[in-house]
């Protein structure tokens, strides 16, 4: 074989789902060495919406990772976009005609991470003209990693998941968020916390919203609610839900795309009754 003939940049021939996976595995380890040694806290949209080196750090390693393989590639990272809901939107519609484009939250949970609760993530996802082909949330705290491809199933251990048989709200466990926006999207979550309380079995708020999807495809939740998310907290775990036999849609009950910021996330049987009593609180965000 000459030199002509051999295939330069080797590197390339892994698989999408591969790059994915060694990206989050490679930069979730690091973020939890880093545990516990954050000496810095920048606040980003408010004092509730905290980012540090290690969300950088992860970031830049996570954009090296993939660029070494697919340098024609597009990425959208959270720390690469100014904060706010108006930026990311914006960030969103200048690059969402890429061809190949990578949503990155390199630590989904800041808050958590810098207050040492162990429920954070990294979540990668890639997008063929818009859609999600691929999603993958690395939670090092529990060395737990979910994968999904399109049309493929979604899987953590290896093993194949599927959501929750819950048929009724009563008999539900969902997760909710309290957004960094205490102005506008704070209220309206409220608003559905205190509406779905009485109708649920019970709620829970871990503060990832990507391990909230895992969840919900792992079956280890009913369905999660939250309005005023962005591109990167959502793309990878809603590939996972709809892997894992769930459906995700807005608030309203409008299929998932990547423009979507309020979210329900379910296993399907409760989807209705859920998106039912948002609109019935005014808790949509749609109003």
């Amino acid at each position: 074989m000459n030199e002509k003939e051999k295939t330069p940049y080797v590197v390339t021939s892994k698989s999408y789902t591969a790059v994915a996976i060694n990206a989050a595995s490679k930069a979730g380890e690091w973020i939890k060495s880093r545990l516990g040694t954050v000496s810095e806290l920048g606040i980003k949209y408010s004092p509730q919406d905290l980012v540090t080196e290690v969300d950088k750090g992860a970031e830049q390693m996570i954009r090296r990772l993939i660029l070494t393989h697919f340098p024609e590639h597009a990425i959208l990272g959270e720390e690469g976009v100014e904060p706010g809901p108006e930026a990311s939107a914006r960030a969103l519609q200048e690059i969402q005609d890429e061809e190949y484009l990578w949503i990155v939250d390199p630590v989904d949970g800041t808050t958590n991470f810098v207050h040492g609760f162990p429920f954070f993530s990294v979540s990668i996802a890639l997008a063929h003209r818009g859609e999600v082909i691929v999603g993958v949330i690395y939670d090092p705290s529990r060395d737990e990693l979910f994968v999904a491809e399109k049309g493929k199933g979604a899987y953590v251990h290896g093993n194949r998941m599927g959501v929750s048989g819950e048929q009724e709200l009563a008999h539900s466990l969902i997760a909710v968020g309290f957004p960094a926006d205490p102005n506008y999207t704070l209220p309206i979550n409220m608003a559905a916390v205190q509406a779905l309380a009485p109708q649920v079995r019970n709620l829970r708020a871990g503060g990832s919203a990507a391990l909230h999807l895992a969840y919900v495809a792992a079956g280890r939740l009913s369905a999660y609610t939250e309005i005023g998310l962005k591109p990167w907290d959502i793309a990878a775990g809603a590939l996972l839900v709809a892997e894992s036999g769930g459906t995700i849609t807005d608030t309203v009950g409008t299929p998932y795309d990547l423009s979507v910021s309020h979210i329900v996330a379910s296993n399907g049987k409760i989807h209705d009754a859920l998106t039912g009593v948002l609109k019935e609180a005014k808790a949509t965000g749609m109003e």
